[in-house]
């Protein structure tokens, strides 16, 4: 009887036993699947399911000017993305193939960093100037090859890497290309790849039309940055472009940028890119095993970027390029007719070679930045997306990316001679109707072999004529009188050889003096060097903002004040006002104000009797000033131009300059179109000719029938 009971136990743990042993070698079997045999496919699937946090880019913050006109604003356009959940790896070479074909096809840009190209031997090269490009690519993060690799091994190496085989040498090229900067960019679910960032509508239209072989590529609405006139300022508002390794590692972690980040790289892009970056949202995405949203939700909105407003005047600035641009020309034509005409077409320094200059124009009472001009430019749009026009500009010898207005050095000749009177007054060293006599050459030196000429035989002159004639001789006794330390000492209080505290970059200049040129490495200093740093040459050189920055602080009665290109910071709404930039004095010159008087006196006659007289005798506007030609050692001379008007009431201060200018009738041309443009209304026509505002409404009507 108990045997026969323990029968029908054994049997039911005999029954459990192949039970529990059925369920253990289902799970050993499925962790086989899950670990050896189908590693990927269920790796996948994690990574299809789930839920994943995405970011939301916030609209970049507007730049404007002083009215309220946009300089850099956003456009609604198309972004082409590729959004991990749905990208297959089996397929996805192929896609990205087929969309690098449907944009060429239809002279679209696709974001290409790949820094290798097919040379005209179908051969793979490095490109030229892509040298840091190039490092990264090798570098550990990224291939891990050394240094000495070639571009024939890199490709081999990220071929392997992405499996890109049976393609063409270009098609494997820009295949490769998407796929490296995806690989850079950590592209993944919660970091969809940008593969186009501005492509037309007609473009998405075709997109869509064949989605079916383009798994995992959607066309998405955003927000392109455009410079509606991309030739006014691109020196200074700079330009947008994509995150550099070595800002990503300086800005990731203390500034959450991601890889795939967009920010200013110069200007005022680059300076106020905190400001105009605005905040990051967030969004929440669930996505079902099967890869497909289930569900989405924004935990985090995005806040769009501040709007900066700033203080240049657009109608100011186009009159400023043109006259540049027109006056450049002419200077150029005119010097090559006086070599024609003198020396059988041999280049004799007569402004032929004249390709450059600057203008600035600043308003007195706040030293606000009405116009900076620079000239040769170029095109901010086409800088962005011609990749060609980059490498022209770049081997350009006339250097059009370099912001002259700012960062352009100049020797001032005899427009630094106000500062030098200044000083002499201010020192007791002459009076203002202290006699020196002019004999053409000043002589105190010439025993040692230096012989200064002047621009005419003036005889015995006071120093209201000798800034009108700018007479070399009386500025070279007034500046040995004087010595160059108090020179030195005025000058860097009227902001000569100082930055003056504009935003964006700036160069310091130099201004001439011993201990500059110790620093240097040159030689000693001597009195010889004193008088001709007192005709503004020597080692002076100086920059268009701190020339109009001078002249403004002698229009200002001797105060000077923080120049400023930021009139106000705004919300992207431009509703509320966030700040305002207030007035900021930096110095005051320690000049009486009959010295002043004296000096400004002098400036008036320049341009009433001296060597101004032809451009503005007559001019509506009493306007004040000085000329300046000075020697540069290698060509024409640069000629230079500063003044401020109205005389009395001072309200705009300018600086202008002509690289190799050589005469000083188109250097004043170029003041007088800006004091026009700023008091009479001059603008710049659809033809881009320099016109008064009824010819430029009949000429606006004229193009318009």
């Amino acid at each position: 009887m108990e045997d026969e009971e323990k029968k029908p136990k054994r049997g039911r743990f005999l029954f459990l036993g192949i039970a529990l042993f059925v369920v253990l070698a289902v799970y050993v079997l499925r962790l086989a699947d899950w670990q050896i045999f189908n590693v990927q496919k269920w790796l996948n699937a994690a990574d299809r399911s789930g839920t994943s946090s995405v970011k939301m880019d916030a609209a970049r913050g507007e730049i404007i000017d002083a009215k309220g006109t946009g300089l850099a604003v956003n456009q609604t356009g198309y972004a082409i993305m590729f959004n991990a959940a749905y990208v297959t790896s089996g397929t996805r070479n192929q896609t990205i193939l087929t969309l690098v074909h449907l944009l060429d096809s239809r002279n679209e840009k696709w974001v290409d960093v790949l820094p290798i190209q097919l040379n005209s031997a179908g051969k793979y090269e490095f490109i030229p100037g892509k040298e840091k490009e190039v490092t990264v690519l090798k570098s550990k993060g990224y291939l891990n090859m050394e240094p000495y690799a070639t571009a024939d091994q890199c490709m081999k190496h990220l071929v392997d890497q992405y499996k890109c085989t049976g393609y063409s040498a270009k098609d494997t090229r820009d295949i490769v290309s998407v796929r490296y900067n995806m690989t850079k960019t950590g592209f993944s679910i919660s970091a969809p790849y940008t593969f186009a960032e501005d492509v037309s509508k007609d473009t998405v239209a075709i997109m869509e039309e064949n989605s079916a072989s383009l798994p995992g590529a959607e066309a998405k609405v955003t927000t392109v940055r455009k410079y509606p006139d991309g030739s006014l300022m691109p020196q200074i508002l700079g330009a947008v472009g994509a995150i550099s390794k070595e800002e990503y590692d300086a800005l990731h972690k203390t500034k959450g940028y991601a890889l795939d980040a967009q920010l200013g790289k110069s200007g005022v892009e680059k300076t106020f890119e905190d400001l105009l970056r605005g905040t990051a949202g967030e969004k929440t995405v669930n996505l079902a095993e099967n890869g497909s949203v289930a569900s989405e939700a924004v935990t985090k909105a995005p806040v769009p970027g501040d709007t900066v407003q700033l203080t240049l005047d657009s109608n100011l600035q186009k009159v400023a390029n043109a006259s540049l641009a027109k006056n450049i020309q002419g200077t150029r034509e005119y010097g090559k007719i006086l070599c024609r005409q003198n020396h059988r077409g041999t280049s004799k320094w007569h402004g032929e070679d004249c390709v450059a200059g600057a203008a600035v124009v600043l308003r007195v009472s706040d030293f606000a930045v009405l116009a900076a001009s620079t000239y040769p430019s170029y095109d901010q749009n086409q800088y962005k997306t011609d990749p060609s026009y980059y490498s022209q500009l770049i081997q350009d010898k006339a250097r059009p990316l370099i912001n002259r207005a700012f960062n352009g050095v100049f020797t001032p000749g005899s427009s630094f001679k106000p500062s030098v009177a200044l000083a002499a007054l201010q020192e007791g060293a002459i009076t203002n109707s202290t006699v020196i006599t002019c004999n053409g050459v000043y002589t105190r030196f010439a025993s040692s072999g230096l012989r200064i000429h002047c621009m005419g035989h003036h005889g015995p002159i006071t120093l209201r004529t000798a800034l009108a004639k700018s007479c070399n001789v009386f500025f070279c006794e007034t500046g040995y009188r004087t010595g160059i330390t108090a020179m030195n000492l005025y000058a860097k209080r009227l902001g000569l050889g100082q930055k003056t505290g504009v935003e964006i970059g700036e160069s310091s200049g130099t201004l001439a003096g011993p201990a500059e040129r110790k620093a240097a490495g040159g030689r000693s200093w001597s009195d010889g060097d004193t008088v001709q740093a007192a005709i503004g040459q020597s080692d002076n050189q100086l920059t268009p903002i701190q020339l109009a920055a001078y002249c403004a602080t002698i229009a200002n009665n001797g105060t000077r004040l923080k120049t400023h290109l930021v009139d106000k910071v705004l919300d992207y709404s431009r509703k509320k006002t966030i700040s305002v930039t207030k007035p900021q004095t930096v110095d005051s010159i320690g000049v009486s104000q009959t010295n002043l008087n004296y000096v400004k006196a002098g400036m008036r006659y320049v341009v009433t009797g001296g060597t101004a007289r032809g451009t503005f005798a007559n001019y509506g506007v009493a306007i004040a000033g000085k000329t300046g030609t000075a020697q540069t050692g290698n060509g024409s001379d640069n000629e230079l131009f500063i003044g401020f008007a109205p005389y009395d009431k001072p309200q705009i201060a300018i600086a202008v300059v002509l690289e190799h200018g050589a005469t000083g009738k188109y250097v004043q041309a170029v003041a007088k179109d800006i004091f026009d443009a700023y008091f009479y209304g001059k603008t710049v026509d659809a033809k881009g000719n320099l016109v008064m505002p009824s010819a430029a409404s009949s000429s606006s009507a004229q193009a318009a029938g």
